[in-house]
């Protein structure tokens, strides 16, 4: 195969990539493009590093020491935790993701729905009103 011809096929790897629901997506971190310094990424962007898949938090310029396991403002790393089981709620950062609307967890003895996407406060925390919910389990 020429040069141009495995570019042209790399790009509709990833763009096939791109359309893997994120249980999926962690089993095949080789299909999404390797993190690099240098590059522009955009909110919701999947990429792999260090045999993970990682999604964008916040859109930047990546520089050299902003790897996706260490600038955890910037990436989170992706997973699928079983969606029968409520997670007890942990602290956003590093290996623990954000929360999505709709995800639930349990903290201070309740279970906690969270109103927006990208949801990294403490359900139950005062001025946390407007970002969760108490639900039933």
């Amino acid at each position: 195969m020429k040069r141009s011809e495995l570019y042209q096929l790399r790009e509709m790897i990833e763009k096939a990539a791109a359309l893997l629901p994120d249980d999926e997506a962690t089993e095949a971190p080789v299909l999404f493009p390797a993190w690099a310094p240098w590059r522009q990424y955009a909110v919701g962007d999947r990429l792999a590093y260090n045999d993970k898949v990682y999604r964008v938090l916040q859109a930047h310029t990546s520089q050299p020491d902003w790897m996706p396991d260490v600038a955890v403002s910037l990436f989170a790393l992706v997973n699928d935790p079983d969606p029968a089981v409520i997670p007890d709620w942990k602290q956003p950062g590093g290996d623990n993701p954000y929360y999505m609307k709709g995800e639930k967890v349990r903290h201070i003895g309740k279970v906690w729905e969270s109103l927006i996407d990208y949801n990294v406060w403490e359900p139950g925390a005062v001025g946390s009103e407007t970002l969760w919910t108490e639900v039933e389990a």
